[in-house]
């Protein structure tokens, strides 16, 4: 019976012969896909279990050829209600602000090169300038993320040294970003100092050696402890940085270049407060709640700045010219603490108010069928969400989402629906009940949002 079945398989040259003129893979990825594609029909051939003709195996791999020449990375509507969302590229992009850059990068760009003088230029310069201004800083430095700025810093002034950190600051942050493996992988040696909730300025004058590197004051992120609680304040830390010649490193996590709770959200630490607490290097994320693409901002005073760019290492954390391009249009939409235009698409976002959002549900909800609408078991309804990967971690934002108790389907087979049509939509189940919150969903998405409801 394998053997009636086995000469069911066509050859791969049977299938290249099949294969349609539009598909534009490279040879190689082609053959090996067909491959792979026989090599399983062939282990349910040998096992007796083939229920398909020679010419059903060729055009089922035809058809996943087709798959595949269309590109993995989709755009997607987002209706988790989690604006900065590190499995969908964390801060959106506006439009606006991706138009501007692709029409800079378009061929050649002076990347590393200065027009006045014909010479060599540095990276840095172009958005070194207006960042520093807006975090009140001395110097700064981009690199391609938040974790490779802390290792860089740590590297740099404790390479082989002590780093001195308050057990309540060794947090774990996603992604297998721990505090204490960071360090090691720094070169450096880890110094516990206090208790998990607890920890005071003598604990950090009595770790002090002549091993010492840096200390190193770390932002919790998405942790929190309360009640019994001690730690030490920045400015006290840096008093303390001083007197002893040790460097302070902060590690903000997000970053903040905007007063939050004057934009009605939860409190953050503002990147200038900190620069201003005397820390001497500070490091926070470009792509959280700065809103620009995935990098990590280093600012801080002139002489330990510099001295983080001379690191050799330096050289394979650095920004590629889209990461600069980007970063430096999403510079250019802060005009004050508290002002920031609507091309900052994650704050845009992220301070759109809850009655905004319910009257574009209700929107929504009048433009779908009253059928749709019962089948799906549709209602609008007060949500509460965060501001994802860390960033505003304590208190909730409040939000509008879209309720569906589906009567012909199961939940599970709603949320695939969605995430799967031409059009993904992703959402999240809760109980027996798939919701798509509003509050990141792009207020130009919306109609194609109906669509998509209508057609599901």
């Amino acid at each position: 019976m394998s053997k009636k079945q086995l000469r069911q398989l066509p050859s791969v040259s049977e299938v290249l012969l099949e294969v349609n003129q539009s598909i534009t893979l490279h040879n190689n990825y082609i053959k090996q896909v067909i491959k792979t594609e026989l090599r399983g029909y062939r282990r349910t051939a040998k096992a007796g279990k083939l229920d398909i003709k020679r010419s059903g195996i060729t055009a089922a791999i035809l058809d996943e050829l087709d798959t595949l020449n269309q590109s993995s990375i989709k755009n997607i509507i987002n209706g988790t209600g989690v604006v900065l969302h590190t499995g969908f590229g964390r801060a959106p992009i506006s439009k606006k602000v991706i138009s501007t850059v692709a029409k800079k990068l378009e061929g050649y760009i002076n990347l590393e090169f200065d027009l006045s003088t014909g010479k060599r230029g540095d990276r840095q310069n172009h958005i070194a300038k207006m960042l520093n201004a807006i975090c009140g800083a001395e110097s700064s430095l981009i690199v391609n993320n938040n974790a490779a700025a802390v290792l860089l810093a740590l590297n740099t002034f404790s390479e082989g040294k002590d780093v001195i950190v308050s057990r309540g600051q060794e947090v774990e942050i996603g992604g297998s970003f721990r505090i204490p493996d960071v360090i090691r992988k720094s070169h450096c040696t880890l110094v516990e100092i206090g208790t998990t909730n607890r920890t005071h300025l003598k604990d950090y004058e009595k770790a002090i050696t002549k091993k010492t590197g840096a200390i190193l004051w770390a932002h919790t992120s998405n942790y929190v402890v309360k009640g019994f609680t001690k730690e030490v304040s920045l400015t006290e830390l840096a008093e303390l940085a001083k007197k002893k010649r040790i460097p302070l490193v902060a590690d903000l996590g997000s970053g903040a270049l905007v007063d939050m709770e004057k934009l009605n959200l939860p409190v953050e630490k503002l990147v200038a407060n900190v620069v201003h607490s005397s820390a001497d290097v500070i490091t926070f994320s470009g792509d959280k709640l700065l809103g620009g693409p995935q990098s990590g901002l280093i600012v801080g005073k002139k002489k330990f700045v510099n001295k983080i760019h001379k690191n050799p290492l330096y050289r394979t954390y650095r920004c590629d010219k889209w990461t600069m391009a980007l970063m430096e249009e999403t510079l250019r939409t802060y005009h004050s603490e508290v002002k920031v235009n609507g091309d900052n698409l994650s704050l845009k976002l992220l301070t759109t108010s809850q009655n905004t959002l319910f009257k574009r549900g209700e929107k929504i909800l009048t433009d779908i069928s009253i059928k749709k609408i019962k089948d799906l078991g549709i209602s609008l309804v007060e949500s509460n969400v965060e501001a994802g990967s860390g960033s505003l971690p304590v208190e909730p934002i409040p939000s509008a989402a879209l309720q569906f108790k589906p009567k012909t389907m199961s939940v599970s087979a709603l949320a695939k629906a969605f995430r799967t049509g031409e059009q993904s939509v992703v959402g999240y189940t809760k109980g027996n009940i798939f919701y798509i919150d509003l509050k990141a969903v792009l207020p130009n998405q919306v109609s194609r949002l109906i669509q998509v409801i209508q057609d599901v």
